[in-house]
């Protein structure tokens, strides 16, 4: 560029100073250079095109050919880069061939390698655009076409530099940024530059040409070996990814976890529209992989809807971040409803008789009609969220036991006021069921199970035993427990039945009663168990004195069987005695009859008093009555007499020992020893006729015997 602002003399005065600097300089180094030796060297060998420009191979040939020239002299050589000189020692004396120069400007780049040419000037007053860096029309300064290995001609060294720089390698596994310095400016609405057909940044030209944009870029070099103009762009790997205030794990393939899903942030693309959260799902775009597909079709840059699943991806982490998240895993016994923040808002298929929310179709923006079944689901869960709903039966404790769900730990046991205005505390519990296509219904309704519980159960039961209690005394409610309960559970089922809820039970557990009025239902209840226990103690004396009287009847049934026998055996005498009584009545009678004819006979015989004296003596003879005393003692003032009595007495006893007088002395009573004169005389007993006679004849004759038996001259001790 200065060159152009010179005249053409002065250009080229300059252009030989800098040859003559050139060669100078070549002299120099060739000075200070060390030699190889090598048999021959022939200076029209040309090095293999496979070898590199820092190595030529030593010829068999001994013959070396300078010019017309020929020698067997031995030689060495010296290897330098073909940029340079080369000198040959001929004898001890040193030649300098300026070959770059002979051959027309040598560059040899190897194999692995990749040459960055730089051009010094340029003829015809050709200069780079403002803000450009890589030269497209041979301007001066760094070109953008490369080269690749091999013998190039024409590089002068006063023209150009040629650096060699070695081939990029990006190891399988990683991925490899590029910035570019050069190209046209990007957008204000994105950060990266766009991708442009370029063989891979390989091609400058068709870079620049192509419209590629300064800065960094949206594409990345996967796994391999590239031939990168380093003049134009910068290549970040894992090896110097430090020197970039990156680090290697960031430019390695990104691998999402087997049970992982990722959520996908992109930093580039059009912004997301008013309203919405996260950008719509675009297609083709090869998981992120293709951003420019993906900025093309439209794609938003932040939070996106799509996700990527387990693998490895190669993705530019300019472009976008990745949060691993746990799959949403539904627990057999729940489903998971859905809440989408996201999608397009659709109508209402929930139906006209369900007013209390809006159900719609699944990728919609609402809550989905179709729950979740169990398993695991690769959800965004920034954008959906997941309320699960336990299908099974939930019981739900209003007491101090919380269950495993915990939707029951902010409930606590009701306080109720009884009729006569105990307040008591009243342990609940309520078991109810959520079918798994109603789940969707309740979430809509009431946003989440503890909201259910919160917001519906706790009000829905808590009123009711308390409006309950109310109606009955703290008696009566505890009397009336199974009562209660089921009054409860057919309330409680019915109000649940309009929050698509199905309350399966209503269970009342303890009653807590003031603590005075529980103790005189105790001391009563105790009061009526011990009458209980009385009454049975007596039951059981009853019982056992049953039993005692029993085992006794037992032990005496034969003496009773046989007592039994004995009084049918006198009931059968006394029948048969007194049947023979009726019999000796009845001859009695007979008799009497006769005897009565007998003595009105007599009477009409003897007369009265005839029949009367015979009547008698007849009885005093039939009776043995003594008239006159066997023995007689008589009292005359003398001892004689009582004498003569014991003597008689004696004569007698012995007469009775002998057989005689049934051995009792006559007229003498031998206890006493009295006198015979003082023992009384036997009264004849008057006979008194029968009633039935009494008035008759005969009945007449026996008064008058009587009474004349009473005149004789006896008195009551002359009988014995």
């Amino acid at each position: 560029m200065l060159y152009s602002l010179l005249p053409k003399s002065q250009v080229k005065i300059r252009v030989l100073k800098q040859l003559a600097a050139a060669v100078s300089a070549s002299l120099a180094f060739s000075a200070t250079t060390s030699l190889k030796p090598s048999p021959v060297l022939a200076t029209s060998n040309i090095p293999p095109a496979n070898q590199t420009s820092t190595q030529l191979a030593a010829q068999p040939d001994s013959s070396l050919q300078l010019g017309q020239l020929r020698s067997t002299v031995p030689v060495q050589t010296m290897q330098l880069d073909p940029g340079g000189f080369i000198p040959i020692a001929i004898g001890g004396m040193i030649i300098i061939l300026v070959l770059p120069l002979f051959f027309g400007g040598l560059v040899v780049i190897g194999d692995r390698e990749v040459g960055i040419v730089s051009k010094k000037f340029s003829f015809g007053n050709k200069s780079l655009p403002a803000g450009d860096l890589i030269a497209l029309n041979g301007e001066a300064g760094y070109q953008a076409d490369t080269l690749p290995p091999g013998w190039h001609w024409g590089y002068w060294p006063l023209q150009y530099n040629v650096r060699k720089e070695s081939l990029t390698v990006v190891p399988q596994g990683e991925i490899a940024l590029i910035i570019a310095a050069g190209g046209h400016s990007i957008p204000p609405q994105r950060i990266l530059g766009k991708i442009t057909e370029c063989d891979n940044f390989q091609d400058a030209r068709k870079f620049l040409k192509g419209g590629g944009e300064k800065g960094r870029q949206l594409g990345i070099l996967t796994g391999g070996s590239y031939r990168i103009n380093t003049a134009l762009f910068t290549v970040i790997t894992a090896a110097n990814a430090a020197k970039h205030g990156m680090t290697a794990e960031q430019l390695k393939l990104y691998r999402i976890a087997p049970d992982k899903v990722g959520i996908v942030t992109t930093f580039d693309g059009v912004p997301i529209q008013d309203g919405e959260i996260a950008g719509p799902i675009i297609p083709n775009h090869d998981n992120f992989q293709n951003a420019q597909k993906f900025i093309a079709a439209g794609g938003r840059r932040g939070l996106q809807e799509q996700v990527l699943l387990s693998g490895s991806w190669n993705l530019n982490p300019w472009f976008v971040g990745i949060d691993q998240v746990a799959m949403t895993e539904i627990p057999i016994g729940y489903v998971g409803a859905v809440i989408s923040y996201v999608g397009k808002t659709s109508e209402d298929v929930s139906g006209a008789a369900f007013t209390h929310g809006n159900l719609v179709n699944v990728g919609n923006k609402g809550v989905w009609v179709t729950p979740l079944y169990p398993g695991k689901h690769p959800l965004n869960t920034r954008i959906l969220k997941v309320e699960l709903v336990p299908t099974t039966n939930i019981v739900l404790n209003w007491s101090g036991k919380t269950e495993r769900h915990s939707y029951d730990s902010k409930l606590s046991s009701l306080t109720v006021r009884s009729q006569d205005g105990f307040a008591f505390d009243l342990e609940v519990a309520q078991i109810i069921h959520v079918g798994a296509l109603d789940a969707p219904k309740v979430i809509s309704r009431v946003g989440s199970m503890q909201n259910l519980v919160d917001h519906v159960l706790q009000p829905t039961i808590g009123n009711y035993f308390r409006n309950s209690a109310q109606a009955y005394s703290v008696l009566d409610f505890l009397s009336a427990r199974s009562g209660r309960q089921a009054e409860a559970a057919e309330y409680i089922k019915a109000a649940l039945r309009t929050y698509d809820v199905q309350a399966i039970d209503t269970l009342i557990g303890d009653i807590l009663p003031p603590a005075e009025l529980m103790q005189t239902q105790t001391d009563r209840k105790i009061a009526e168990e011990q009458c209980k226990t009385y009454e049975v103690q007596q039951l059981a004396q009853t019982q056992r004195q049953q039993l005692v009287r029993e085992t006794a009847l037992a032990e005496i049934q034969q003496e009773m069987v046989k007592s039994e026998q004995g009084v049918k055996i006198s009931e059968l005498k006394a029948n048969s005695q007194v049947k023979q009584a009726q019999g000796e009545a009845e001859s009695i009678r007979v008799k009497g009859n006769a005897q009565a004819e007998a003595y009105r006979a007599g009477v009409v015989a003897l007369g009265g008093s005839g029949y009367t004296a015979l009547q008698l003596m007849q009885i005093i003879g039939d009776r043995n009555v003594r008239v006159v005393p066997d023995v007689a003692v008589t009292g005359n003032g003398s001892g004689g007499g009582l004498v003569d009595g014991l003597l008689g007495m004696m004569m007698w006893n012995q007469t009775s020992k002998n057989g005689e007088n049934g051995g009792e002395l006559p007229g003498v009573n031998l206890q006493t020893s009295e006198p015979a004169a003082k023992l009384p005389i036997a009264k004849v007993n008057s006979v008194k006729p029968p009633a039935s006679r009494a008035n008759s004849p005969v009945a007449n004759s026996e008064a008058d015997i009587n009474s004349r038996f009473d005149e004789l001259p006896f008195d009551d001790r002359s009988f014995s």
